[in-house]
């Protein structure tokens, strides 16, 4: 998901470069909401992984 992030955030950088500034908008829109999507999704996995490790051998 990051590298989805990455993409669509250079595709913004690129596109506001060359004056496209709709489309450089929509593309920084979506690249913040997947980041931050990967962000609570990491946050989540790493909650659940310090659970399990609490827990003796299943």
């Amino acid at each position: 998901m990051m590298s989805w992030a990455i993409t669509f955030l250079v595709v913004a950088l690129i596109a506001a470069v060359l004056g496209f500034g709709g489309i450089a908008g929509t593309a920084i829109e979506i690249a913040k909401i997947i980041f931050f999507v990967a962000i609570i999704l990491f946050v989540i996995s790493a909650v659940m992984g310090l659970m399990r490790r609490g827990r003796g051998p299943v």
